[in-house]
């Protein structure tokens, strides 16, 4: 959780970000704030698909310190803004992108306080679940504020299908299905199409460009590996992991079933 930190502070400290750097900061630690949260709701599909079940001890963790990346990206922003409150509280009821982001970071607010586990106790765990499965709506908020921002950038679509991923494994894992590998398989393959048709229809209808040219861009690799591609990559290899990890189990199963002889001990 220290890393993506420790490597914003070596990209300043060797003027990576230039000169000014609160530009450079402002931007990474957004994206960093929404990487983590994207892997505080990975938490759940590794340790169904791997059973690594351990991995639910810092899944509270790894959500706080979204929550912490999220108020030092804030805090960057007010730097870069040179601590005009005014003005920064106009752009937050003005900016679209702003009001988004400040609807999200409430939530997260929300979310990080009621991480005590006498919060947990006090609310009950039903009402707790439902207050946290929020973290989905608010990830899709700091998604969009991401999408909104000025520039565009690959990470932008990447991080897109990786959150549409993680949205209908949740739908499979309830209907049985989270570690099933052709399942996963088949989810893959939704979410590089989401990503290659996503790409094209925002790009198009937030900046104008051509949707035809962005999907061809999004369907070859002549021009480097597309977010779409490597949302494909990925996902295919998690399918591959979920096949090896039951083939294994079955292999297990059978060699305890063969070594079980039905007549020893009879007379």
């Amino acid at each position: 959780m220290f890393v993506p930190a420790i490597w914003l502070l070596y990209q300043v400290g060797t003027k990576q970000f230039g000169p000014v750097p609160l530009g450079g900061m402002t931007y990474w630690s957004g994206v960093l704030a929404t990487a983590i949260l994207l892997l505080a709701l990975a938490i759940t599909p590794a340790l169904t698909i791997f059973r690594w079940s351990r991995l639910i001890v810092v899944r509270r963790m790894i959500g706080v310190t979204a929550l912490a990346y999220t108020i030092a990206h804030i805090l960057i922003y007010f730097a870069l803004r040179f601590w005009n409150f005014a003005s920064i509280a106009n752009e937050m009821v003005t900016r679209i992108s702003l009001i988004v982001a400040t609807v999200s970071t409430i939530g997260l607010i929300a979310l990080g306080a009621t991480s005590l586990d006498a919060a947990i106790r006090r609310m009950g765990a039903k009402g707790w679940n439902q207050l946290h499965n929020m973290v989905y709506v608010i990830t899709a908020l700091a998604l969009l504020h991401y999408l909104l921002s000025p520039g565009e950038f690959p990470e932008q679509y990447l991080m897109s299908g990786m959150f549409f991923w993680l949205a209908i494994w949740r739908v499979l894992n309830r209907r049985g299905l989270g570690a099933d590998a052709r399942a996963l398989a088949m989810l893959a393959v939704a979410s590089w199409l989401f990503t290659a048709f996503f790409e094209a229809g925002w790009a198009w209808a937030y900046r104008g460009y051509e949707p035809t040219g962005t999907l061809g861009l999004n369907f070859t690799l002549a021009l480097g590996i597309s977010p779409a591609w490597q949302i494909l990559a990925l996902g295919l290899l998690i399918a591959v992991a979920a096949f090896t990890q039951q083939a294994l189990r079955l292999s297990i199963h059978g060699k305890s079933m063969g070594d079980f002889d039905p007549n020893e001990g009879r007379s």
